[in-house]
C-alpha cells in the first residue's frame, strides 16, 4: 500500500460525539476557515493569498458544514458508480466521513472524478482522500485497487487492510503540478472488487511549494505523503483539531514513528518541550509552515547530562526516490548562544548535515530544510539524530515519495478519443474514463491498444477493436486526429452516419466497419497506401467504390488466414450488402455519368472502369478459386504498431 495514512479517530458513543461537536464548535467561534469553495479565507487574507479549494463529500446528496466550519459539496464531477453508508456511523465524527462513493465491476474497470480547475496556465496543487471501508457492503472483505492522479499511479490499496484501516477510515495526500482545465482521479478495480472514495479535497497551493533539488524539474514529479509528524504533540491538522496548516496539511504525532528502543538501549530519556512564547518565519512562502509546528519540540537527554540519540522509522517502498523535509526550532530558553546544542542527521546510516539551530536563525525561529534521498532498496528510511554538544532536538519531520509522472495519452488523441466516446455511445461497463492510455501500469480503455510516441513523450492510440458492443451512434469527425491508429474494428454494432474522410490515415492499415448502418458513399480518403484490408459489407452504402480500393486486393495486400488457411480476400464479400454500391466486378455496373459522389459532368470515370473490367474479372476469378467456400469475414492477423 503506498503511502501513509492517518487514522481516523472513531467515537465510542453518541454522547461523546456530540459533546466533541459542541466543543468544536464553541472553540471555533464560527471565526476559522480552510480553504472554503469559491471563498476568500482569514487567514488567506492575513497572507495576502487567494488560494481555491474543493471539498467534496463522496457519496453525499447535500451540501454539509463540518465542526470546523469547513463547507462540504455534495457528490459531484464523477463517472459512475453508486453511494452507501459505512455499517457503523456512530464511529465516525463528521458526516463526509459517513457516506461512500463505490465502483461496481458493471461500472466499468476504470472510474474517475475530473475535477474541474480554476488556474489558467498550471499551478500546484494540494489533494487529501479520506478512504474507509467499514463493511459497507456486508461482505466482510475490504477491496483492492489502485488510484491515479493526472495519469499516474499514487496509491495501491491491496486486500485485507489493517483492521484499523478498514474500520475507520484512513487520510492520504500529496502535492502535484497540474496544467490542464481539470484533474482525473482515477480508480481502477482489482478483479471483481469495487473501489471507494469517502471524501476528496482539492486545494491550490503556492507554485513554488516544495521545491527540491532534482535531475529534472521537480514540477514533473508528484510528492506523495510517506510520513508527516509533528514532535512533542498529538495528531493536529484540518480534520483532527482546529489548529490551521494553511494547505490543509495533518500532522501525526511522532510518537507513533520514534524508535522507542533506541532510546532505552542508550539509557536516553525523552523530553518534550513547548514554547514560551512564539515563532517566527512562519506561515510564510512558498511553504506556509502553520506556527503550531514549532510550538513544541522533543529531545533526547542522556544519562550524564549529555545528549542522547533520537531514531525514527519510516515505512517505505523500496526502488523509489524520498524527499526529508526537516523542521526545527530553538526554543528551549536555557540556549542562548551557537555552539550550545549541535548535532548530526544521518538517514539510513549516512551523515547527511551536522545541524546548530541557533546558528542559523537564533533563538525561537523556524529553520527548515530538505534532503533527497535517492535509490532507497530497502523498506525501511532511518532518520537518526546524534548529539555533538548538547541534546538534538526536532520539531517535525515529513517524508515524501519521489513520483515521476506517467506518460500521458497526446493531447489531441485524448479529445479524439473523448469524441468518440460520446458519438460512438460507449457504455459505461467499458469504462472509457480519464486518461484513453494512462497510467502505463493500467490496462489501457477496454477494446483501445496504445504505445509510446517515436519520441517517447506522449502515447499514443494504434488500435480499436469495438466489435458486437451493441454501439448506435456514429462516428466522431475528430478520428481524424487519431494520426497513429493502424486497426479499427467496429464490425456488428448499430452504427450509422457517413464514413468520416478523416479515417484516411497513411498509418491505418485495417478497417472492418462491416454489418452496420453506415450511409452515404465511400470517402476516397480510405484509398489509403497503407491499407491492406477494408470490409464494408452489409451497410447502407451508396455510390461508386473508389477504384483504388481495388488495388488492395488485386495487388495482394489483403490476405487472411481463415481456418488456418491463406486466402486473397474476395472483393465482392467485402462489400455485399450494400445495395446501391456499384462498379465492382459482381456488383452492378455504375451509370456512365456517375461519379465516385454521384453524378459525374463528364464520362471519363465510366471509361475508365471499362478498360480494367478484365483485368478485375481475371483477378476475382484467382480469388474465388483460393478461398472456395470461405467467406473472408474478420481480421487479418495483428499488425506492429511500430
Amino acid at each position: 500500500m503506498w503511502g501513509v495514512f492517518l487514522r481516523r479517530r472513531r467515537f465510542e458513543s453518541r454522547v461523546e460525539q456530540i459533546f466533541t461537536e459542541i466543543l468544536w464548535g464553541s472553540v471555533l467561534g464560527g471565526e476559522s476557515c480552510w480553504l472554503s469553495p469559491l471563498e476568500t479565507c482569514r487567514l488567506a487574507t492575513s497572507l495576502d493569498l487567494h488560494p481555491v479549494g474543493l471539498h467534496i463529500d463522496c457519496g453525499g446528496l447535500v451540501n454539509s458544514t463540518d465542526a470546523f466550519h469547513t463547507t462540504w459539496l455534495s457528490d459531484r464531477f464523477y463517472s459512475a458508480g453508486a453511494t452507501s453508508v459505512v455499517s457503523e456511523p456512530l464511529h465516525f465524527l463528521h458526516h463526509q466521513e459517513k457516506t461512500l462513493r463505490y465502483f461496481p465491476i458493471s461500472s466499468g474497470k476504470k472510474n474517475c472524478y475530473s475535477i474541474p480547475l480554476s488556474t489558467a496556465g498550471g499551478g500546484r496543487y494540494f489533494l487529501r482522500t479520506f478512504t474507509v471501508y467499514d463493511n459497507f457492503d456486508g461482505k466482510s472483505h475490504s477491496p483492492s485497487f489502485d488510484v491515479s492522479v493526472a495519469g499516474t499511479l499514487v496509491f495501491s490499496w491491496r486486500s485485507p487492510w489493517l483492521e484499523s484501516v478498514s474500520r475507520s477510515g484512513a487520510y492520504s495526500d500529496l502535492f502535484f503540478y497540474h496544467r490542464e482545465p481539470a484533474v482525473d482521479l482515477c480508480f481502477y478495480s482489482i478483479a471483481t472488487d469495487s473501489p471507494v472514495i469517502g471524501s476528496l479535497e482539492l486545494a491550490q497551493i503556492d507554485t513554488n511549494a516544495y521545491p527540491f533539488d532534482y535531475a529534472k524539474n521537480s514540477s514533473n514529479y508528484i510528492l506523495i505523503n510517506y510520513g508527516r509528524f509533528s514532535s512533542g504533540s498529538d495528531q493536529w491538522g484540518p480534520g483532527f483539531s482546529n489548529d490551521t496548516d494553511f494547505f490543509g496539511r495533518s500532522w501525526l504525532s511522532d510518537a507513533e514513528l520514534r524508535r522507542q528502543s533506541v532510546s532505552i538501549a542508550n539509557g536516553a530519556t525523552i523530553k518534550a518541550i513547548s514554547a514560551i512564547k512564539d515563532v517566527v518565519n512562519v506561515e510564510k512562502s512558498p511553504n506556509y509552515f502553520p506556527g503550531k509546528l514549532y510550538q513544541t519540540a522533543i529531545t533526547a537527554l542522556g544519562n550524564g547530562g549529555g545528549g542522547g540519540v533520537l531514531e525514527y522509522e519510516l515505512t517505505v517502498d523500496a526502488k523509489l526516490d524520498y524527499l526529508l523535509w526537516f523542521h526545527f526550532a530553538e526554543i528551549d530558553v536555557s540556549v542562548t548562544k551557537a555552539g550550545q546544542r549541535v548535532f548530526d542527521v544521518l538517514v539510513n546510516g549516512e551523515n547527511v548535515s551536522r545541524v546548530d539551530v541557533f546558528k542559523e536563525v537564533g533563538g525561537f525561529a523556524a529553520y527548515d530544510w530538505s534532503y533527497v534521498v535517492k535509490n532507497l532498496s530497502s523498506t525501511t528510511l532511518s532518520v537518526r539524530l546524534e548529539p555533538v554538544v548538547g541534546a538534538p532536538v526536532i520539531c517535525g519531520l515529513e517524508n515524501y515519495a519521489i513520483v515521476p509522472f506517467d506518460l500521458k495519452t497526446a493531447p489531441d488523441q485524448v479529445v479524439a478519443m473523448r469524441a468518440l466516446k460520446a458519438s460512438l455511445h460507449v457504455p459505461d461497463r467499458m469504462g472509457w474514463n480519464g486518461d484513453p492510455c494512462a497510467p502505463t501500469t493500467w490496462d489501457a480503455w477496454e477494446g483501445v491498444t496504445c504505445h509510446p510516441s517515436k519520441d517517447e513523450s506522449y502515447l499514443v492510440v494504434s488500435q480499436i477493436d469495438l466489435g458486437s458492443q451493441g454501439l448506435k451512434g456514429y462516428i466522431s469527425d475528430q478520428i481524424g486526429l487519431l494520426t497513429n491508429l493502424v486497426s479499427l474494428n467496429l464490425s456488428s454494432n448499430s452504427l450509422g452516419g457517413n464514413i468520416p474522410s478523416g479515417l484516411g490515415q497513411k498509418s491505418l492499415v485495417k478497417l472492418d466497419l462491416s454489418n452496420n448502418k453506415f450511409t452515404g458513399f465511400i470517402p476516397n480518403s480510405l484509398t489509403s497506401s497503407s491499407l491492406q484490408l477494408v470490409l464494408l459489407n452489409d451497410n447502407i452504402l451508396e455510390g461508386q467504390v473508389p477504384e483504388e480500393l481495388y488495388s488492395i486486393g488485386v495487388h495482394g495486400g489483403a490476405i487472411e488466414y481463415v481456418i488456418g488457411i491463406p486466402n486473397r480476400l474476395h472483393l465482392f464479400d467485402s462489400l455485399s450488402g450494400n445495395k446501391k454500391l456499384c462498379g465492382v466486378p459482381s456488383l452492378p455496373d455504375c451509370p456512365l455519368f456517375w461519379g465516385k459522389n454521384g453524378l459525374s459532368t463528364g464520362g471519363k470515370i465510366g471509361i475508365a472502369l471499362s478498360s480494367k473490367t478484365n483485368r478485375y474479372h481475371r483477378q476475382k476469378s484467382l480469388m474465388a478459386l483460393e478461398m472456395e467456400s470461405q467467406h473472408a469475414k474478420g481480421f487479418i492477423r495483428s499488425y506492429s504498431a511500430n
